[in-house]
């Protein structure tokens, strides 16, 4: 389908892959109720198309995203505590919901993420930065505290990393995002949208429903105790996807050595 531009947001979907794109650039794509229900819209939209099969999520302009909008968090502070939870969880939700989403997620990070924005970058499946991004969680700057992306930033950088720069709301640049684990590659500036555009199409060449598949397969796995029933599952899942239609396809076309059908 053709760019669909909503307010503060362009979404396009070609060939498996859609494109987010926040189009917030003199704002530095900073987050307001506007942008964060438009983003939940899309990323809810992807997730009920059996034709997506992978996602990039990116900011227009200088930044990646710089968390929140200042304007936003001014009217947040005159709400009462009813208001402001609500605000709260529309902004939980909607990292949730792309936290959530069935096919692989990456984030193209060009320039500053901070704040909600490093959230964005942890609750993708992949992320891949500019040498030029940096990166911050600068709330405690502010008095407050990055809460609603404290669940994917632990599970990204762990207890010590967040310990370091969630306290000092210091920033970092990509070397060190990569070291902690916050992104999987830094790359020049101008080879970003190229290394996206491999990623994407190695995930593309690879067994839709196994891909998903892989996906659930993570999230269910990470953290669990590696027990009996843990290794009864993992046995379950792989014998029910060898069998199904992909599963067999995809080893008779290894075999044949042919291109498999989903190509």
């Amino acid at each position: 389908m053709a760019d669909e531009k909503t307010a503060p947001l362009t979404v396009s979907v070609a060939d498996g892959l859609a494109r987010v794109v926040m189009d917030r650039p003199r704002r530095h794509n900073a987050f307001d109720d506007t942008l964060i229900d438009a983003l939940a819209d899309a990323f809810e939209a992807l997730a009920g198309r059996t034709d997506v099969r992978c996602m990039t999520l990116a900011g227009a302009g200088k930044s990646f995203s710089a968390g929140a909008d200042l304007d936003w968090m001014k009217r947040s502070a005159e709400y009462a505590f009813d208001e402001n939870l609500a605000e709260a969880r529309r902004l939980a939700g909607m990292i949730r919901r792309l936290d959530t989403l069935p096919m692989p997620t990456i984030a193209l990070v060009q320039g500053a993420a901070i704040g909600g924005g490093v959230g964005l970058v942890a609750a993708c499946d992949i992320a891949l930065a500019a040498e030029v991004a940096v990166f911050s969680f600068s709330e405690v700057k502010l008095g407050i505290i990055p809460s609603v992306i404290s669940p994917y930033v632990l599970r990204a950088i762990g207890e010590r990393a967040a310990g370091r720069y969630v306290l000092s709301g210091e920033r970092f640049d990509a070397a060190e995002a990569l070291r902690i684990g916050l992104v999987h590659a830094v790359l020049p500036a101008d080879g970003l949208g190229a290394a996206g555009e491999e990623l994407t199409n190695a995930i593309l060449a690879n067994g839709p429903e196994a891909v998903a598949a892989a996906k659930r397969l993570i999230a269910d796995v990470a953290g669990q105790p590696i027990d009996g029933s843990l290794i009864e599952e993992t046995a379950r899942r792989i014998a029910e996807i060898r069998r199904g239609a992909e599963g067999r396809e995809g080893v008779g076309a290894f075999l044949d050595k042919r291109k498999p059908n989903w190509l």
